[in-house]
């Protein structure tokens, strides 16, 4: 396959280089534009590449036209203005995706379909989370620059003695991706998972059989297109796979992780795209399940997708000056700039997090325990020379006192669905908020970190007063439910209780408004994309699959194998079940009150009891299992 061309680089996207590229790929058959709704879904259709031959400079330049009915644009793309065009983006990298089941029988090699990333443009406006992710850098940029215009000192801390010395303002970011594994139809054996995942007996460990070829053919393609992966690994969650007498896979169940460089911000979001696509690709068509759900098991490790950022500057003696840097890695955690950016998100997290978080998947990965993080806290380290990587927090600091260049901030709280362009592009937004008020404020880095150390009820420039911000304990195993709440305030438990947020702290909306980037029409559709997919969900996929399950709770004991202790648990059992499911002439099932109240559209009762059947279902499956166990 080394005859396979996998990217084109934003200098040949011009039409004499593009002509004679094409040409010479002949088994590149279609071209696809990929524009990515703010639901975070990419399009994908096909367009004979001979089409695109025949005038590609017109391609290039005009847009392609399509309907908003295949896109997430709520309240945006209606239908009565439904008209959504496709824009080529040629200022980034493009990627060739092969079809290696469709092999082109003259040239004996894969078909081919040039992957073009794109902007959704409605009424002449990118309404697309590319097109905000782009704009986002662009301001942060720009805005840095002003910011360093009028308080010098916050440069000349870093070692950067005049802003003429900036050439250019580099940010960086990267993603880390976990997914689930698993032979078809397999059942997932809870308490193995369980007591495997409690004893760490799958992390890092080495991968065998197809699942380690798998994994081994998927970076050797990543290499390939120039993603640079960096490393790949079994993670937490898993049981060791059995192998059959014919050397097969069989019941393999395991969670990976992939990692790969840090580029720009788009470039990493379009990458993760891509790396998605070909996990997928190449797992599946080994016989395999891949899925990217936050939770896809009940009551074992979800995936999470920590997302990384940095801002540096080029100087004009070619020099990186890393801006979240202190001058002296010694004596300071952070430069006034990474004070900044850290308590920007922290800050602004409760507008942030509706971002981050906006599925009832997502939710079912926040639950204290499991390193998934549900309080807005974050970690130093416990001295200036150790850095502690405290694992329990929502935002982390890395850094490496050796490298001041790695130092960056790493935001634990997203999953391998959450809508990276603009979970990055929200990071930045905040970030540069709390940056604007550090300059502001004249305050040293000392006095940042007392302020960051602050403790409830201590006054702040910027952060509440009535909580705490920071933490070098695990959270989870240190703190009661009750006491997290009080320094670090209630999480929200549901789609509905964070959307609400929005409208909650609407005075923190700034944050994300500054530039326009986030505009009330952009954020008013993804709310309403997310509360719609929640209710539907909910009515149509987890209440079914609930069902499914209340019924597989059957009476296991009788009369010759039981004691009365059986018929203790099953009663217990039986009455969850019917108060869950079974309506009758004088009360309404817990099932029936959430279908009513998302008829009535009351979607905060719909939350309120969408918890109580969380809790229900937890206690039902438990009760199950300990009651199953005592039956011989």
């Amino acid at each position: 396959m080394e005859k396979l061309l996998y990217t084109i680089e934003p200098n040949n996207h011009n039409e004499k280089d593009l002509k004679f590229i094409l040409n010479n790929n002949r088994n590149i058959k279609f071209i696809s534009l990929m524009g990515v709704d703010l639901g975070g879904n990419a399009t994908d259709e096909k367009i004979p590449v001979n089409l695109f031959l025949e005038d590609i400079s017109g391609f290039l330049k005009s847009a392609i036209q399509t309907d908003g009915s295949s896109v997430e644009l709520y309240n945006i793309a209606t239908l009565n203005n439904a008209k959504v065009d496709l824009m080529p983006d040629v200022d980034c990298k493009w990627y060739v995706d092969y079809n290696f089941e469709h092999i082109d029988e003259e040239l004996n090699l894969p078909v081919g379909t040039l992957r073009i990333p794109a902007f959704l443009i409605h009424e002449n406006k990118k309404v697309c989370s590319r097109g905000i992710l782009k704009k986002s850098e662009t301001y942060f940029k720009t805005s840095i620059l002003k910011l360093f215009k009028e308080y010098p000192n916050i440069i000349k801390n870093i070692g950067i003695e005049d802003i003429s010395n900036i050439e250019d303002i580099i940010l960086t970011s990267a993603t880390e991706l976990e997914f689930w594994v698993n032979t078809p139809e397999d059942k997932a054996d809870l308490e193995k998972l369980y007591v495997s995942q409690s004893l760490k007996e799958q992390y890092w460990k080495r991968t065998h059989g197809i699942i380690r070829t798998c994994l081994e053919k998927t970076l050797i393609i990543l290499q390939d297109i120039g993603i640079n992966p960096e490393m790949a690994h079994k993670e937490v969650g898993g049981i060791n796979s059995s192998i059959s007498i014919d050397g097969k896979t069989n019941h393999a169940m395991e969670q990976l992780e992939i990692s790969w460089k840090f580029s720009n911000p788009l470039q990493v979001a379009d990458n993760e795209l891509i790396v998605r696509e070909i996990i997928e690709d190449v797992f599946t068509s080994n016989g395999l399940e891949v899925t990217f759900k936050a939770k896809p098991i009940y009551g074992v490790a979800g995936s999470g997708e920590h997302v990384h950022v940095g801002v540096s500057a080029k100087l004009k003696d070619g020099s990186i000056k890393n801006l979240f840097a202190p001058k002296d890695m010694t004596k300071d955690y952070l430069s006034e700039i990474g004070y900044g950016a850290l308590m920007g998100i922290l800050n602004n997290y409760e507008v942030l997090n509706p971002i981050v978080t906006s599925s009832n998947d997502g939710f079912n990965r926040l639950v204290p325990g499991f390193e998934a993080p549900v309080c807005i806290v974050t970690s130093l380290g416990h001295n200036y020379e150790v850095a502690s990587r405290n694992r329990s927090v929502l935002v982390g600091l890395v850094r490496d006192i050796k490298n001041p260049k790695t130092v960056r901030l790493e935001l634990r709280s997203p999953n391998p669905l959450s809508n990276t362009y603009l979970v990055i592009a929200g990071c930045y937004q905040t970030m540069l908020d709390g940056i604007k008020a550090v300059a502001k404020s004249g305050l040293s880095t000392k006095d940042l970190e007392k302020e960051l150390s602050k403790e409830v009820g201590q006054e702040s420039f910027y952060l509440e007063k009535d909580r705490a911000y920071r933490d070098e304990n695990d959270v989870f195993e240190h703190y009661t439910l009750q006491e997290r709440n009080c320094r670090f305030s209630v999480p929200p438990a549901t789609v509905y209780e964070n959307m609400r947020n929005l409208k909650n702290y609407e005075y923190k909306l700034n944050s994300l408004k500054q530039g326009n980037v986030f505009t009330d029409v952009i954020i008013d559709s993804f709310k309403m994309g997310a509360i719609d997919k929640w209710v539907k969900e909910l009515e149509n996929r987890i209440i079914h699959d609930h069902m499914e399950t209340v019924r597989s709770c059957v009476k296991l004991h009788n009369k010759e194998n039981m004691d009365a202790l059986d018929e203790v648990a099953w009663n217990a059992i039986s009455e969850i079940k019917f108060n869950i499911m079974k309506d009758t002439l004088t009360r309404k099932s817990l099932f029936t009150n959430i279908r009513e109240s998302i008829a009535n559209k009351d979607y905060e009762v719909v939350s309120k009891l969408q918890l109580q059947l969380k809790k229900e279902m937890k206690e039902i499956q438990e009760l199950y299992v300990q009651y199953s166990k005592n039956i011989y």
